[in-house]
């Protein structure tokens, strides 16, 4: 069932990986840049 499902989306798994970067990127980013001011 999955396989199946996987390759009939192909695409919203991709837009689901881009989703995830965008939100990620920019969180461990502003934490990251925190962590420098504070030392």
């Amino acid at each position: 069932m999955d396989n199946s499902q996987v390759k009939a989306h192909p695409t919203s798994k991709g837009l689901l990986a881009i989703f995830w970067l965008y939100v990620l990127v920019p969180l461990v980013w502003g934490v990251s840049n925190t962590i420098t001011q504070a030392m």
